[in-house]
């Protein structure tokens, strides 16, 4: 990290993890307008999480908190015969479509004659999407994605993969496709990684060495590195992007990155969903537990649902958010601070040394889904208004 270039000292987790710590022990000093934190609650809050883990995955064989668990939705192994590179065309493309999908929206899939919403259907239809050879310009080799075929891609184009309808409307459809669109560019621009084609899988030969292992942050930094110029947040530094880099007035640092508040969810969720085709391929993946928690809203509801954080005007449940509010910056500040408290705690309750990508997925994220479902039918406690890029 060079202490003279704020962007790059934003695009580690180190920074991430110490402005998050700050903001946490800041609210727990009474300190902040937004939130309360209840230390107490934290015990009880792991109880529920090692529960929910141990019903999920009874011999405790838990995988990464990962996209690929979307592609098994249904109990269906869509995995099918690919190559490492088209592995991660593939779950570039799909994860950066995983935003929040709303309350109304539903995949139907023909093969299986069966439905699913959210995360899991978004998974699944990007899938089908990439297999029926959405983001290939070449007919004879449509399991990729390239560089032209994502600047094909039009909201009319995407809304007819994804089932889209009046009656079965995908929040942020238009973002979506524009971020595609703008990853098109992003790919094109850089043949010395994605080579002629721009084919996200080139990164893999970029990072991957004769010794065959790479780190985790290796390859943030290498996404955050060459696909940041894609966000449609428009967070600049001497006319650099941020990309999901947010204000906040408390947040410490020096120079030009005072005030900002990192949390790159998409990107470290992507790199969580490149472990397995890393793995797959032969690659050892060192310092997984370098990446942090995902602040997004299953993880911040399970927080606030089970009283970890209380909001201190109770009435701000039932406003809507953006993104770059305050509130919305300083929750997922917390959630990403309180997450790395909550796992080892988790841990001990399991009896197992569990990754942080494995305490997520057994984990935080299905409790945090499964407690909103017994409040809000499935909502998250705070309404949160998106792009369809960051949550």
């Amino acid at each position: 990290m060079s202490s003279t270039d704020p962007v790059a000292e934003l695009r580690t987790t180190a920074a991430i993890r110490a402005r998050a710590r700050f903001l946490l022990e800041r609210a727990r000093a009474g300190d902040s307008a937004w939130f309360g934190v209840d230390d107490d609650a934290l015990p009880a809050t792991a109880t529920e999480v090692a529960a929910v883990t141990r019903s999920r995955y009874p011999e405790l064989d838990v995988p990464f908190h990962s996209r690929w668990r979307h592609f098994e939705a249904g109990g269906v192994d869509r995995r099918a015969d690919l190559d490492v590179r088209a592995m991660i065309d593939l779950t570039v493309v799909s994860v950066l479509l995983d935003a929040g999908a709303g309350p109304r929206w539903r995949y139907a899939e023909d093969a299986s004659g069966l439905s699913f919403a959210r995360s899991e259907g978004l998974g699944v239809a990007s899938w089908h999407a990439f297999t029926d050879g959405l983001f290939s310009t070449d007919p004879e080799q449509p399991l990729r994605v390239d560089a032209a075929g994502l600047r094909a891609v039009t909201p009319e184009l995407l809304a007819d993969a994804f089932q889209v309808t009046s009656a079965n409307p995908l929040v942020g459809l238009e973002g979506r496709a524009q971020l595609l669109r703008r990853l098109g560019d992003t790919l094109a621009a850089d043949p010395a990684v994605f080579g002629p084609e721009g084919r996200p899988g080139g990164m893999f030969d970029v990072l991957v060495g004769p010794d065959d292992v790479v780190s985790a942050h290796a390859i943030l930094s290498q996404l955050l590195s060459s696909l940041s110029g894609i966000w449609l947040t428009g967070n600049v530094i001497g006319g650099q992007p941020l990309g999901d880099v947010w204000p906040h007035p408390a947040v410490p640092g020096t120079g030009p990155s005072a005030g900002w508040m990192p949390f790159h969810k998409l990107s470290q969720w992507l790199t969580y969903s490149l472990l397995e085709p890393f793995g797959w391929a032969g690659v050892t993946v060192t310092g997984i537990d370098e990446l942090t928690g995902l602040p997004e809203y299953r993880n911040g509801g399970l927080l606030l649902d089970t009283g970890v954080l209380r909001l201190r005007d109770p009435d701000a449940a039932q406003r809507e958010w953006v993104v770059d509010d305050e509130l919305v910056v300083e929750w997922r500040a917390l959630t990403v601070a309180l997450l790395d408290e909550l796992a080892p705690l988790v841990r001990t309750e399991l009896g197992a040394d569990v990754p942080l990508a494995c305490v997520l997925e057994g984990g935080t994220w299905q409790a945090g889904r499964a407690t909103a479902g017994r409040l809000r039918n499935g909502l998250p406690p705070l309404t949160i208004t998106s792009d369809g890029t960051v949550f």
